[in-house]
């Protein structure tokens, strides 16, 4: 199994997520908003947030943990629908799941996604 953690502008979300739709086999994913800030400190985007005089930029961060096998399909989708050539359009992560729990049923591992 794959965790698969991007952080994305957030008006690609609706993009990157109705692309995402169409991936047969997905079983769900997360959405967060969150706040933070790369090389370039978000110093200079007009969209920023400021506090503690800290400038902070606006993201959404998506979680999806999906089969091994689906992963490749999920951060091609991601990274095309995310795009937009300009700087901060994102990062996406990938790390192995030794194990997963259905808590419903009790299901694990793969059937458990």
């Amino acid at each position: 199994m794959k965790h698969i953690i991007s952080y994305i502008k957030p008006h690609r979300l609706s993009k990157v997520t109705l692309a995402l739709h169409k991936t047969e086999g997905l079983t769900g994913m997360t959405v967060l908003d969150v706040r933070g800030f790369g090389r370039g400190r978000g110093n200079d985007l007009p969209h920023r947030i400021v506090e503690d005089l800290i400038d902070y930029v606006p993201h959404v961060k998506i979680e999806i943990f999906c089969k091994d096998e689906m992963a490749d399909k999920i951060i091609e989708t991601i990274k095309r629908e995310a795009h937009t050539g300009l700087r901060g359009d994102g990062k996406i992560y990938v790390s192995s799941v030794d194990d997963a729990v259905r808590i419903s049923t009790g299901d694990q591992g793969d059937n458990a996604v």
